[in-house]
């Protein structure tokens, strides 16, 4: 069973709402077992519309539309699809009940126009309402063959309020496509969260993975990559089996295989971000840390402090922007405050004042103009581990807020990795 996903609205084309929806449908999907090779994205124009869903229903067993339903002018999903059908719409007074039986309900007055909603495709049948006043649509789609026989199809049209789409989704639709598909299987993803290598170097080392999944007689998974800018280069493995069980050991022999050949570039799985990760690593580790930050003005602390449990391994920090408050606080040294002996003292400094057993520092300059004779884009990380007291330098790219915010994960991967060694 081919799916396929049109999402309908202008606002779409026009970046004033992202289009959430299609992404949570074709998660679903997924997580059922069923194939979802295109999504489509088309404005409010009726024969773009019915352009888009002949296309669809060309490629693809199933058509997914979504929005388009209301009670404005606007809103001609039905109409489009009553003609990809070449069938007349007939209003259902059935429908035209409960939609002013829940105006009513509200102590609201309906407006006439809300009873477009209850124009129905000749031959199609509703998903009932639950949540809202427009119903959805299940309209079979069918032409012949060219050889005595029919081929056979469906759109189904859902509202584009993502709750109530949600709702018919889950109650009707998902169900109704794998009866059609006669097919029971499951479809599941997990993702490794990699940071400090570049996509295409990443790809080179795992290009013998990616041709061994290529060959006859091995498991049925792929590997793909998505860059993610401050947040790294995740690799996701997508596998498909009979059972959750068969999927998921699937999943945990490539994530082995995977972690076998990128090492200590892995640094969570799925939604696990730098932060929980090395939150995590303190925690079973009974160590606490303190933070000093120059460049990054808090960002770091900003970030650990959204891990639910902080407390219990994170002490603090000293935003020390002004050099004074590097030397009277943290006790650096007078001199240059961009430095690798800075970054030092800076560290040394924050666990000390702060009583952590782990300091962590950064300094640099995000621009505009040169410090200390170091270039925009020069970062120190320092870091106080046990005896162990060094700095770090990184050429950051970007502008200023790119330059905080790669100062801020490669401060973190470097605590991270600091932390694994002492295994």
């Amino acid at each position: 069973m081919r799916t396929e996903v049109v999402a309908i609205g202008t606002e779409l084309l026009l970046g004033q709402i992202v289009d959430t929806n299609s992404s949570w449908i074709g998660e679903r999907l997924a997580a059922s077992g069923l194939n979802s090779h295109f999504q489509t994205k088309v404005g409010d124009n009726h024969d773009r519309i019915v352009s888009a869903l002949r296309i669809a229903l060309n490629r693809s067993d199933a058509v997914i539309c979504c929005g388009g339903l209301g009670p404005t002018q606007d809103d001609i999903t039905r109409e489009a699809i009553a003609e990809v059908m070449e069938v007349a719409l007939v209003r259902d007074p059935a429908i035209v009940a409960v939609i002013t039986q829940l105006f009513a309900s509200r102590n609201r007055e309906m407006a006439k126009n809300n009873e477009r909603q209850a124009d129905v495709p000749v031959g199609a049948s509703i998903i009932v309402q639950t949540k809202g006043t427009a119903p959805g649509l299940v309209c079979p789609v069918s032409w012949p063959d060219g050889n005595g026989g029919v081929i056979e199809k469906v759109i189904y049209a859902v509202p584009g309020v993502p709750f109530e789409m949600m709702d018919m989704m889950d109650r009707v639709i998902v169900d109704d496509l794998v009866r059609r598909s006669g097919e029971v299987a499951v479809i599941a993803s997990r993702t490794l969260r990699t940071w400090g290598i570049a996509e295409s170097t990443l790809a080179e080392m795992v290009a013998g993975r990616l041709e061994a999944l290529e060959k006859p007689g091995a498991p049925p998974a792929t590997i793909a990559f998505l860059a993610s800018g401050m947040e790294g280069i995740k690799v996701r493995i997508t596998a498909k089996g009979q059972t959750t069980s068969e999927v998921a050991e699937t999943l945990d022999a490539e994530e082995v295989a995977l972690r076998l050949i990128l090492g200590d570039l892995v640094f969570g799985v799925d939604d696990q971000n730098m932060e929980a990760t090395v939150g995590s690593m303190l925690k079973e580790r009974a160590l606490t840390l303190g933070l000093a930050e120059s460049v990054t003005g808090g960002l770091i602390a900003s970030r650990l402090v959204a891990i639910a449990g902080a407390s219990s391994w994170f002490r603090g920090g000293v935003v020390s922007y002004a050099s004074e408050v590097k030397f009277n606080v943290l006790g650096v040294p007078e001199g240059p405050v961009v430095s690798a002996e800075a970054a030092i003292a800076m560290a040394a400094g924050a666990r000390t004042c702060l009583g952590a057993s782990v300091g962590l520092s950064v300094t640099g300059v995000a621009g505009p103009d040169t410090q200390d004779g170091q270039p925009v884009g020069t970062v120190f990380v320092g870091l106080a581990l046990g005896d162990v007291v060094i700095a770090e330098r990184f050429s950051m790219p970007g502008d200023r807020e790119r330059i905080r915010q790669f100062a801020t994960i490669n401060a973190l991967d470097l605590l991270r990795k600091s932390l694994m060694r002492l295994d």
